[in-house]
């Protein structure tokens, strides 16, 4: 968004004069458009370039078509009356300039521009939100197409609970969701470019809405939400259908920087994660400090697809600029990590807590958390995050495990899966006893097992097996009948309790 008198200043550096004009300079711009239409309808913008144009009057009836506060066009020397150009600046683009170098400066200037009331730029969606209300005349929402809270104006003329509601909770609360899905809204809003009233419903605190669809294309970015009493017309109606236009060309231009600053991020990341030598320089650069940091390893899935949720997964775990959330995140194959700063697990797990809720409800998230680590140390970090998530995947505990609390599990996971890898011992005591109880039923195994754990201790070990102490010294001594159990050997023992452990998946 930029000011007639701002984009006046700026052109003229171009060598683009303004010839004549009927609107004040203080004019606010918000779309830039070129002349064309889509399907039967025209395209419209508040700044037309009149690419192609003839004459001067060909410029002003495409402006007009378009709706436009400002034109564009070539002089060529013509003489040029503006009969007809009311409400209208016109700008003459000198000989030399060429069309593409224009189109980039308005654009940037217009799109991208410092120039609002609320000192807040134009990507900044709650500006244009405000000005749409204005011009609608009532309290106005800005949804994406999954119905989260982008933007939501000042303006409160019709304000109800229900909008309470949905901005609170940053998304259409499940009822209110319901409820336009039974009055066909959403199947509207796929189809049509037409706004549609949504009347009252006083169970759901709602006095009513016009909601218009914002689409690039074919393609739903999302809509437009307009708390009204009775259906919008006349002027109102006109903004409500222009404002879904420009709204949609922010959310393009947002999307593009979006995907782009994604794509920086998650890069960097990257190498941090492998280990790259210049990591105090990466994590700067991120905005991440140099110690105290823990990695999440993140998977998300439904039963039927795995690659739609974990974009979603990573897309809300980029949402919103660096210093409005507290990790920084990469995409790599199946994945998404996350370096979050803090030493806390609960920290962590806080953050999976609050991605898992942006997620829809049939979504699947499994996650595991490394150490705390020094920004040297994140290639190790990685590689405990990774082996924690294999461990949540295993167990499918309620609980993302941390490595700090369950290094213990990691340690005979690792066992575990190197044993699968390689031939397990089919001699020696553990194997043999295992043998013994599945022909004859008896309960050797778990006995070691018990004595081993009560470190030797009889009364103990049946207070755990739930027998006499003196039927775990019978046991036993019938189990060194059977093979050979070197119980006083500190070496064997321990060699014992891993084979029981790397065995045991409970």
């Amino acid at each position: 968004m930029i000011t007639l008198d701002r984009l006046v200043n700026v052109l003229g550096d171009y060598g683009v004069r303004l010839k004549w004009s009927s609107v004040p300079r203080s004019t606010e711009l918000r779309s830039v458009v070129i002349h064309e239409s889509v399907g039967s309808r025209a395209v419209v913008g508040d700044v037309l370039l009149a690419i192609g144009a003839d004459t001067v009057t060909q410029a002003v009836h495409w402006a007009t078509s378009a709706r436009a506060t400002v034109v564009l066009l070539r002089g060529d020397g013509q003489e040029m009356t503006f009969a007809g150009a009311s409400d209208l600046a016109i700008m003459v683009v000198d000989e030399e300039m060429a069309w593409s170098e224009v189109a980039a400066v308005v654009y940037g200037l217009v799109l991208e521009g410092r120039e609002t009331e609320s000192g807040r730029g134009p990507t900044d969606l709650f500006a244009l939100a405000d000005s749409l209300a204005d011009a609608i005349g009532g309290a106005l929402v800005i949804h994406d197409r999954l119905l989260r809270v982008l933007a939501y104006s000042r303006q409160q003329q019709d304000a109800d609970s229900a909008r309470v509601a949905t901005i609170l909770e940053r998304q259409a609360p499940e009822q209110l969701r319901a409820l336009f899905e039974a009055r066909g809204v959403f199947a509207h809003l796929a189809v049509s470019d037409d706004p549609l009233f949504v009347a009252e419903d006083t169970e759901q605190g709602m006095t009513g809405r016009m909601v218009v669809a914002v689409r690039s294309g074919r393609e739903l970015l999302g809509s437009v939400w307009v708390a009204c009493s009775a259906p919008l017309d006349g002027v109102a109606l006109t903004a409500l259908a222009d404002g879904a236009h420009t709204v949609a060309l922010h959310l393009l231009r947002s999307r593009a920087s979006a995907d782009l600053e994604r794509q920086v991020e998650s890069e960097l990341v990257i190498r941090l994660l492998e280990g790259s030598a210049d990591a105090a320089t990466l994590a700067s650069r991120l905005g991440l400090p140099h110690s105290q940091l823990r990695v999440i390893a993140l998977q998300a899935f439904t039963s039927a697809e795995r690659d739609a949720p974990l974009l979603l997964a990573f897309e809300r775990a980029t949402t919103g600029f660096g210093w409005s959330r507290p990790g920084r995140s990469a995409l790599a194959g199946n994945t998404v990590y996350t370096v979050l700063p803090g030493d806390q697990v609960m920290t962590a797990r806080r953050w999976i807590t609050g991605l898992r809720a942006a997620l829809p409800e049939r979504v699947t998230v499994l996650a595991g958390i490394s150490g705390v680590a020094e920004v040297a140390d994140l290639a190790a970090a990685r590689h405990e995050a990774d082996e924690c998530l294999a461990l949540h995947e295993a167990t499918s505990r309620a609980t993302p495990p941390a490595y700090d609390e369950s290094w213990d599990e990691i340690l005979l996971q690792r066992l575990r899966i190197g044993s699968r890898s390689g031939r397990s011992p089919d001699r020696g005591p553990v194997a043999e006893l295992r043998r013994h109880d599945r022909a004859n039923e008896t309960d050797y195994v778990a006995t070691l097992r018990g004595w081993l754990e009560a470190q030797g201790d009889p009364v103990e070990a049946g207070r755990r097996l739930g027998v006499h102490e003196n039927t775990v010294r019978y046991r036993l001594r019938k189990m060194a009948e059977i093979t050979e159990l070197p119980l006083d050997d500190a070496r064997k023992r321990l060699a014992m309790m891993i084979d029981l452990a790397v065995a045991d998946n409970d």
